[in-house]
């Protein structure tokens, strides 16, 4: 072997192998980031859902003491409570005597996700239903 070899071995990656490196992560990151961003919208979705039955919990508590759900204003309007809200709480029309609804409907950010305005009832009813778009609930 001669020097001129030995040099020309040492001098680093040739086109090919990094168009190939470049590819792989192409390909990785055309899976991850989708994948991710799911992700990420199930979880503010969780929290929105838990905010929805802490309300209803409240919502339930007033109507033990007052025997009715219309008066009581919501503690807070916006999922998560601190940072950026994801989600606007309010109650659907106005609460009565006997019945309540309230809803969690997605803002920026969050427009994307397949289950749209989440609501819940004084009867505990949920929509949207699981039998219309699978894993809302």
């Amino acid at each position: 072997m001669n020097v001129f070899t030995l040099r020309r071995k040492a001098r680093g990656f040739t086109l090919i192998e990094l168009m190939i490196t470049v590819a792989v992560i192409a390909i990785l990151a055309a899976v991850a980031i989708p994948s991710y961003s799911e992700h990420v919208r199930k979880s503010r979705r969780a929290q929105a859902k838990a905010d929805l039955v802490e309300l209803a919990q409240q919502l339930e508590r007033f109507h033990t003491v007052q025997n009715t759900y219309s008066g009581m204003s919501l503690p807070f309007t916006e999922s998560p409570r601190d940072g950026k809200s994801y989600y606007t709480l309010s109650l659907s029309g106005a609460a009565t005597s006997s019945a309540f609804t309230l809803q969690a409907v997605p803002g920026t950010g969050q427009d994307k996700d397949k289950c749209g305005t989440l609501t819940l009832d004084q009867a505990g009813r949920k929509t949207p239903t699981e039998a219309k778009v699978a894993g809302c609930w």
